[in-house]
């Protein structure tokens, strides 16, 4: 009889899955397991910037080209930037207004423009005499263009055609009707039109105004910082003037207060001359004898039997 070695029984896969299990814990899977979750975690919040920060990220960003913006609606490099320095000036003031806007860029925007078209510049010295104007014979004929139109007309067709703003938020902008806004625009059109024949087209007007704007070498305002705390002295001398105006106008209440009449007086009637009554008459002056006896009456008594009994002699 012939003796057959035996042969170990299969074993379910199951169980052999289950055996390897420790090990697979140990392997590759439990290393990918670990990356998806750290896959699922979020990512930590990226810190929040001070307002300082905020505000020097906007000007940053903005200032360079509000700057050529405002030149366009000018003619006047220096009056560019101060126009733009005053309105990030205004933006710093009242920053916790602008940074919740939905367009803080375009707040400022608004102030620089209405700064700049702001009718009483025509009184300073210093921006009577006219600035070199462009070399580029070209770039001189758009720009007399521009400036020979009115402000409001100017400020659309910058707006719509030189920025690419909607008629919607540049009637907005500009405080006018959407119907008056695109009047002005057509009105605009026509006169540079007129002028500058090639310039007809509304996408080569906005390649030209940009243009024009990037060829001129205009430095932008001071440093963020700077702005700042230019705002933050002129805010001081603002409240310092109007704490002086507080106390002089409180003194000088005061003052009229203390002096004017408390009781009604009516005016006295002019003198006139009265017919039929006698003239104020009195008593002529004394005679040398009527003064020596008055004299002589005042010292005596005034009292006494002296008084009652004449003196016999």
């Amino acid at each position: 009889m012939t003796h057959t070695p035996s042969c170990p029984p299969p074993v379910p896969a199951a169980a052999a899955a289950a055996e390897d299990g420790p090990e697979a814990e140990d392997g590759t899977e439990a290393e990918d397991g670990t990356e998806a979750e750290a896959e699922l975690e979020p990512a930590p919040p990226a810190p929040a910037l001070t307002p300082g920060q905020a505000f020097d990220a906007l000007y940053t960003f903005a200032a360079p080209a509000l700057v050529r913006q405002t030149y366009l609606l000018t003619g006047r490099r220096e009056l560019a930037r101060e126009s733009v320095e005053r309105a990030f000036q205004l933006a710093w003031q009242r920053w916790p207004e602008v940074a919740v806007d939905r367009d803080p860029a375009g707040w400022v925007r608004a102030a620089a423009y209405e700064y700049a078209m702001s009718p009483w510049h025509r009184l300073r010295l210093r921006h009577r005499t006219p600035e070199p104007p462009p070399a580029a014979l070209d770039d001189r004929r758009l720009l007399s263009v521009l400036l020979g139109l009115p402000p409001a007309y100017r400020r659309t067709v910058l707006l719509h055609d030189g920025l690419g703003i909607g008629l919607p938020e540049t009637a907005a902008e500009t405080e006018a009707s959407t119907p008056a806004a695109v009047g002005r625009l057509l009105h605009a059109r026509e006169a540079v039109a007129t002028r500058v024949p090639e310039l007809a087209d509304p996408e080569e007007l906005r390649l030209r105004l940009t243009e024009l704007g990037s060829k001129e070498s205009l430095r932008t305002a001071a440093k963020p910082v700077v702005v700042r705390s230019g705002s933050e002295r002129r805010a001081r001398r603002w409240t310092r003037a109007a704490i002086a105006f507080t106390v002089l106008l409180i003194g000088s209440t005061a003052f009229t207060l203390r002096t004017a009449p408390d009781h009604y007086e009516a005016p006295q009637a002019p003198a006139a001359t009265i017919s039929g009554v006698p003239p104020r008459s009195g008593p002529g002056p004394l005679s040398e004898e009527e003064q020596e006896l008055r004299a002589k009456l005042r010292t005596t008594f005034q009292s006494g039997p002296e008084r009652l009994r004449p003196e016999v002699r």
